[in-house]
């Protein structure tokens, strides 16, 4: 059977997702390599933790991906969300092609800038297209097939990584990486390379389904209404942040969004290294983690968000995922001796038990209501600006705990994680609350419908 117009669409946007993830997590699986390749220095090594940092800082996982969907929000808006799908993906794929063929430091960090930029654009425009296109009654259905994307894309990596470092181990018993001529002419850089190589591929073809996909018709007709009232696009905009009603839900959305995302962003960009250098996992040891936790958030974004996501109250779902997540991070910080001792064999089972609480959780997360109720509370003609401020505020302060909560506190030292893990509990508290307490009543309605009881007949 044929696929619908709305799950073409949905499944063609839904890539974007996947190359976000997958880049966060394929270059979080590097670092240490390629400062082992580059000569910058140990696990240990104060330069490989600023190194760390900032590719963090300034990559899909953050600053990158802020400036990109400040972009890239304004640009769906003005001249539609096919225009973002007719180019973002080329430059994502410019980034992945030169992380894979890096041989420097420049070269990494040019191709790490380049996708986050390329990401940040897309975002934007991907989850305004889903709404927009999507049935009253699909709307979470089909960002929860979305979010599936996003899940699966460190979950592949994670595999994918896996068994590369099995084929080809990166470092030999002491870390050393492998020279040059270690896999015919390639070093202990070649299962790196593969894993963006596959980000490459997918980008290409991705670009080659957005743009074949056919204008929101929602985004046009509210364009031939500015037109046809003179009503300029500058305008609008600043009604973004001069409308009470906006100035309102951009609080809420980042208070729920940011709070969460901060500690999903170190879960994303982070982790692994956190596992090898706080944890004294090894790098076997970390992927298995890092892959059930993924598959369980990318099964549970499909079985819960996507399944019951329009017909379960959201207060209810939005609230038990929620305190999951919290209970993950309190466990971990308080009870998790394995990490906090440097050692994997005493106490495993609370990894394990931290893992299922937060993999299950994240499958319906702030990420996915954010995704849901940043379509629906803001009005077509500036859907996808709003949606870019505020993914510029939430990635960007990401950025910021990047380079200086993250260096700062987690890199390495077992202490200095425990203190970063009591904010992240703290910050998750406050996107519970927050969310609980003030999440819209949206379901079961058109976007039409929700724009006039909020907005009136006067955007």
């Amino acid at each position: 059977m044929a696929l619908s117009e709305e799950k073409k669409g949905t499944f063609a946007v839904s890539l974007t997702n996947f190359l976000d993830s997958g880049c966060i997590v394929a270059a979080s699986t590097a670092f240490t390599f390629w400062a082992a390749a580059f000569g910058i220095g140990g696990a240990h090594d104060p330069s490989t933790a600023f190194w760390t940092a900032l590719w963090g800082a300034i990559s899909a996982n953050a600053f990158g991906a802020a400036v990109g969907a400040l972009i890239g929000g304004f640009l769906t808006d003005r001249y539609g969300r096919k225009f973002i799908y007719t180019y973002n993906l080329l430059v994502y794929a410019l980034g992945v092609f030169l992380i894979m063929c890096a041989v420097n430091v420049p070269m990494v960090t040019i191709g790490i800038i380049l996708s986050g930029l390329a990401v940040g654009a897309g975002v934007p425009a991907s989850w305004s297209y889903i709404s927009e296109t999507s049935e009253t009654t699909h709307r979470a259905r089909n960002i929860g097939i979305s979010q599936f994307a996003w899940s699966c894309g460190p979950t592949i990596i994670f595999i994918l990584s896996l068994i590369l470092s099995m084929v080809f181990p990166a470092t030999d018993a002491d870390g050393n990486l492998f020279p040059s001529g270690t896999y015919g002419p390639f070093d202990g850089l070649l299962g790196t390379r593969i894993i963006f190589a596959m980000l490459f591929v997918v980008s290409l073809i991705a670009w080659n389904l957005q743009r074949k996909l056919h204008e929101s018709d929602d985004w046009a007709q509210k364009r031939q209404e500015e037109v046809a009232n003179k009503v300029s696009f500058g305008k609008l905009m600043g009604r973004v942040f001069t409308n009470p009603i906006n100035v309102k839900t951009i609080i809420f959305l980042v208070a729920v969004y940011v709070m969460w995302n901060l500690v999903a962003g170190t879960q994303g960009g982070f982790m692994p290294y956190l596992y090898t250098a706080a944890g004294g996992l090894t790098a076997v040891q970390s992927n298995i983690l890092n892959t059930v936790m993924w598959a369980l958030t990318a099964i549970f974004s499909l079985v819960i968000f996507s399944k019951f996501g329009d017909r379960v109250p959201h207060r209810i779902m939005f609230g038990v995922g929620a305190a999951m997540a919290l209970a993950a991070w309190v466990l971990m910080v308080f009870f998790g001796t394995t990490l906090q001792n440097g050692t994997s064999g005493q106490y495993g089972w609370i990894l394990w038990v931290y893992v299922a609480l937060w993999g299950i959780s994240a499958g319906f997360s702030a990420q996915c209501f954010y995704a849901l109720w940043g379509t629906e509370l803001f009005p077509t003609q500036y859907r996808g600006g709003a949606q870019g401020i505020m993914f510029f505020l939430v990635r960007g302060l990401s950025g910021v705990w990047s380079l200086v909560t993250v260096a700062g506190l987690s890199i390495g030292t077992p202490q200095g994680f425990t203190t970063a893990g009591i904010l992240m509990c703290i910050f998750l508290a406050i996107s519970l609350i927050v969310g609980v307490i003030w999440c819209p009543n949206t379901q079961g309605k058109t976007l039409d419908q929700i724009t006039k009881e909020r907005y009136g007949d006067n955007i």
